[in-house]
């Protein structure tokens, strides 16, 4: 008779031992979906502040879970915000990823949807048109 210590499971039901990881750990694919979506927002800000580094250097960019809305709000919910700094905290634009996941049909969509969330909230902050800011905004292509 073997001896088992409760809890601890040294087989599966087939015998075989159990299985480490398919994928290494640095590989894309063993990324999780809010990992993704975090390097989606850095690339694009990357971009943005190669542009504007200037303008966007007291901007602290952000991702957020869902917004904070009030159990009586009846309006769409919004995909980004721009929160204003206050007592010497920088300007905050933050993108909210389940939204923004939820509404997106695919990868693509979801890369153009995040990069024209920074660029109107960059243009909204800059009182510039997002055209200015970023003349791929809108464009079906990249």
């Amino acid at each position: 008779m073997r001896s088992r210590v409760a809890g601890v499971r040294r087989r599966d039901r087939h015998g075989r031992g159990l299985r480490g990881p398919l994928t290494p750990p640095q590989a894309p694919v063993s990324r999780t979906r809010a990992e993704r979506f975090d390097d989606l927002v850095d690339d694009e800000v990357r971009r943005l502040v190669r542009r504007w580094g200037r303008e966007l250097a007291r901007v602290a960019f952000a991702v957020e879970e869902v917004p904070d809305v009030e159990p009586w709000f009846d309006g769409p919910v919004p995909l980004s915000g721009t929160l204003s700094g206050d007592g010497g905290r920088p300007v905050r634009i933050v993108v909210f990823r389940r939204p923004v996941e939820a509404r997106a049909s695919g990868e693509a969509e979801l890369a153009r949807m995040v990069r024209d969330l920074l660029v109107e909230e960059v243009a909204d902050l800059l009182g510039l048109s997002p055209e200015s800011v970023d003349p791929s905004y809108d464009s079906p292509d990249d």
